[in-house]
């Protein structure tokens, strides 16, 4: 088996999983690049390397999607130390007032919760092989309350996934961390209003992922709480 070491990172294609990526392999990893967007997956594949890098087409909300996924992924490196289930995306859906959106919100779901935990359901019997690292993207209003609230509510399901991963795999040598991060200056903000003016920049997660990963294996950064100076919540 390759001994240089993996890590897969879904919604890779922009923000803080492209700049994941480019970390990472700065850091000595070969990365799993996956997202919908192929086009723009392509273009970090080229810019990474393809000896370093693979880019993979993939709809988080579908579980066959993502088992083709992991086996390209371990076809082409034979391993995967971290899964990086960074996927997610949140149009600022209220629970009154305003149109109705029933698409919107099946698809927060389906992206946000579904997906991740598929990513954890089909990645942990490898990381167990590996002694590898599980993590997932949450958010600070995962925590706390928002009025961006059926996105908030998602997130909310996430910090309670990553404790119920962490919980269930206790004594395997896995590790899990729940990174949450407050305004970030990316196109996740395109069509919503930011509590502060200024965010973090993608890169900052980046470098605090990359951090959370680097620790001796006896060390389980459990979560990593980042907001900018200035965010109120």
């Amino acid at each position: 088996m390759n001994e240089q070491k993996v890590m897969l990172i879904t919604g890779a294609s922009t923000g803080i999983g492209e700049a994941t990526a480019r970390r990472a392999v700065e850091a000595g990893w070969d990365v799993v690049l996956a997202a919908r967007t192929i086009d723009r997956l392509k273009a970090l594949e080229a810019e990474l390397g393809t000896n370093r890098a693979i880019a993979v087409a993939c709809d988080v909300s579908d579980w066959g999607s993502q088992q083709e996924m992991v086996n390209r992924a371990l076809e082409r490196f034979g391993r995967i130390d971290a899964a990086f289930a960074n996927a997610g995306f949140s149009k600022g859906s209220s629970f009154y007032g305003g149109e109705d959106k029933p698409d919107e919100w099946r698809d927060m779901v389906l992206t946000n919760i579904y997906g991740a935990a598929v990513t954890a359901r089909l990645l942990l019997p490898e990381l167990v092989r590996t002694k590898g690292h599980f993590l997932v993207t949450g958010s600070v209003v995962g925590r706390t309350t928002s009025i961006r609230n059926f996105y908030s509510a998602t997130k909310w399901a996430v910090t309670g996934m990553a404790q119920a991963i962490r919980n269930e795999m206790a004594g395997t040598g896995i590790r899990v961390t729940l990174v949450e991060p407050g305004v970030v200056d990316s196109p996740f903000w395109e069509h919503l209003q930011k509590p502060c003016t200024a965010g973090l920049q993608s890169d900052d997660i980046a470098r605090a992922v990359i951090f959370a990963v680097g620790q001796p294996p006896h060390v389980d950064v459990n979560e990593l709480l980042i907001r900018p100076v200035g965010q109120p919540l």
